[in-house]
């Protein structure tokens, strides 16, 4: 026994969660990130876990981490010298894309430009069928041809991705160990590996922003599991996954793909544990840190899972978590525009130098320094006193903005509230109408350092009943990565018409998928315990586009029951596009496995029973609808299950504050969440 320990960094802070496996105690922490210097924020938070809880790093015994170095390096664009190697006369993969103007809405919008440039993609001479067959097979001078382009060019690394390598990847690897031969200093990505899925582009695009990322991934996580072991983690560390899994870091070094949402889906788990815990049916989650608004729909428990995410400006086609980025964190900075109206965001103040109020160089206004203004930050330290908060710089901040808009300084703070909480209205309204949800059917559940402090503002937007505030919602993130299962997805590609003709090589096909993902989890992850399959396939009515990802029982592949299959299909395209045609033909596209493995989960203690009513430890003035009002202070440590408060209060703990609004009264379950529920 020992202590399982969650990371997960974020623009401003690092989360960190520490569970005792003896107790059932769980014990938090945020320190400040240091984007100047990837990783040293682990090591300072171990240090002063050891110095705060008296833990020491050797008595870790489990360790999982949560990192944003691979989507960063996509959007700030610092990845790999990158060069892609096509079939010959299919160079324009990425130019042509799937031909889909960004914003219908704008005639001027324009695509990307791609991350491996036009004068970096060299086409080889070779041709494998649709159906595997080899029509012309790899002519190695074209080959050595584009190895000569990539040194001329300055490449660092070479992406493969040949047509149809999919069904027959044995070209690409051809030409992999011919550049291993002939230039083994070049890192070669194939396609077929990170992701053998149909369809080029798809493909294409998802194993150049995986080779993209390699470089600073795998130098980033080699640097982690050194200053883990030079402070004495003994523990292998596990990464979290795009899908909401984990997997060891020493895996995630080539297996980028995987891990580019890493930090994102980890939440979303936290945040699926906590609606399973409330019996939340329908929920969606709200994660803002300090840079961003992230968004995600839990049903019966589970998040929404999905294809097509985009990284930055690119879609990866890889399983993942569905999260939907919806607007400002809180170090967005608030600013008026040439026209003279209040804008808030995206730039963000970050950690360095952060916020206005943060007292750390910040001097232009953010969502933070608005609501220290109108009161309700500022009662109790802030992220376990690792900043010091100072008013004054926030009201200076806010003053400035307000002089430009010549408005009164708390109705200015107010307006920077309502405008960063209209343009998450916007965007949640476009998910939800996705979806064909009803937000008002939806709990609200808070987390992240600024989620629990506009909460309240969204939820009553969107005229959403109830809000959720978990027991540690500054580092549920963190918290996810520690119930996280380790997990996989494998794919193979087969075209099929589903009828008898279709068993045989459905049937052989799932088992060669079973096969690999028990390599993968007991050679690659070392995990020895009771592991889980689920069997989907990507099936659609001939004619049709694109698929329906649909959850197949294993009986139905060992018993050959296409019937079973096909009805399972079309409840489900049902269930999404409220028709189906029992009679017409199907097709299986793609048949899928997903392999998880449940490594020991937290069992907490219980939360203690109130005895009487909670009283106030102060009671502050606040600004709040255009009047300035009385709001009680609670200190979220001292509330037990049973507690009830009613707005407009704040909750304060080491990790966030939780602001109250009038019209809300608050109630702390038997897990100790508190859930706050709209009067009238």
């Amino acid at each position: 026994m020992g202590y399982r320990v969650g990371v997960d960094i974020g623009g401003t802070f690092t989360d960190f969660c520490v569970f005792d496996e003896d107790s059932g105690t769980l014990d938090t922490l945020k320190v400040l990130s240091r984007p100047d210097q990837p990783g040293a924020e682990v090591t300072t938070g171990l240090a002063e876990i050891a110095e705060r809880y008296g833990i020491q790093p050797s008595e870790v015994s489990y360790f999982t981490h949560g990192t944003t170095v691979g989507v960063n390096t996509v959007i700030q664009r610092k990845g790999a010298a990158l060069c892609l190697f096509t079939t010959e006369n299919f160079e324009d993969v990425l130019e042509v894309a799937r031909l889909k103007m960004p914003d219908p809405y704008d005639l001027f919008s324009a695509r990307p430009e791609p991350l491996v440039t036009r004068d970096r993609v060299f086409g080889i001479k070779e041709r494998i069928l649709v159906d595997g067959s080899v029509d012309l097979p790899v002519d190695e001078e074209s080959v050595l041809e584009a190895i000569k382009g990539v040194r001329a060019v300055g490449g660092e690394a070479v992406v493969v991705a040949l047509l149809h390598a999919y069904r027959n990847p044995d070209h690409e690897r051809w030409v992999a160990g011919i550049i291993r031969s002939e230039a083994p200093e070049l890192d070669v990505i194939l396609a077929s590996e990170v992701w053998p899925v149909i369809r080029e582009y798809e493909r294409t695009v998802t194993a150049v922003v995986a080779g993209y990322v390699q470089p600073r991934v795998a130098h980033y996580l080699g640097a982690l599991q050194e200053a883990l072991a030079g402070a004495g983690v003994t523990a292998e560390a596990m990464i979290t996954k795009s899908n909401g899994g984990v997997m060891t870091a020493e895996a995630g070094k080539t297996d980028c793909a995987q891990m580019l949402l890493s930090g994102t889906a980890s939440g979303v788990i936290g945040a699926a544990s906590v609606a399973r815990q409330t019996g939340a049916k329908a929920a969606m989650s709200l994660d803002i840190g300090g840079t961003s608004a992230d968004v995600a729909v839990i049903t019966d428990g589970e998040p929404s899972y999905g294809v097509g995410e985009v990284i930055g400006e690119f879609p990866i086609h890889i399983p993942t978590v569905s999260v939907t980025s919806i607007g400002e964190g809180g170090g967005s900075i608030a600013w008026v525009d040439g026209q003279g109206l209040l804008k808030v965001g995206p730039e963000s103040a970050g950690s360095t130098p952060g916020p206005a109020c943060y007292g750390r160089g910040g001097e232009r206004a953010t969502i933070t320094d608005a609501l220290v203004v109108l009161g309700f930050l500022g009662n109790a330290a802030l992220g376990y006193s690792a900043v010091r908060m100072e008013p004054e710089r926030a009201r200076q901040a806010v003053g400035e903005i307000a002089e430009a808009l010549s408005m009164g300084l708390e109705e200015t703070a107010e307006a920077i509230v309502r405008v960063a909480v209209s343009g998450m209205y916007l965007e949640v309204s476009k998910l939800v109408s996705r979806h064909g949800i009803d937000p008002r059917d939806l709990s609200l559940i808070a987390f992240g350092g600024a989620g629990p402090m506009l909460a309240c503002w969204l939820a009553r937007e969107l005229d959403m009943r109830e809000v959720v505030v978990p027991r540690v919602p500054g580092v549920l993130s963190a918290f996810g990565g520690l119930i996280a299962d380790i997990k996989n997805d494998f794919i193979r590609t087969v075209y099929l018409d589903l009828d008898q003709t279709a068993v045989e090589e459905m049937q052989q096909g799932f088992g060669d998928l079973a096969r690999q993902a028990m390599r993968w989890i007991r050679d690659e992850q070392g995990f020895e315990a009771d592991v889980s399959m689920f069997p989907s396939a990507d099936i659609r009515y001939r004619g049709q586009s694109y698929e329906i990802d649909t959850p197949i029982d294993a009986a139905w592949i060992e018993a050959g029951d296409i019937e079973a299959i096909a009805e399972a299909f079309h409840r489900h395209h049902e269930a999404l596009y409220d028709h189906a045609d029992p009679k017409a033909e199907l097709q299986v596209i793609n048949l899928r496995l997903v392999v998880t493995g449940q490594p020991p989960k937290p069992v907490f203690a219980p939360v203690a029973k109130a005895e009487g009513e909670i009283v106030a430890d102060s009671r502050v003035q606040v600004f709040l609808d255009g009047a300035a009002r009385e709001a009680e202070v609670f200190a979220r440590a001292d509330m037990a299950a049973g507690h009830r408060i009613a707005g407009p209060a704040i909750v304060t703990q080491d990790d966030c504050t939780t602001c109250v609004l009038a019209g809300y009264v608050g109630r702390v379950d038997d897990a100790g969440n508190l859930i706050l529920t709209r009067e009238g």
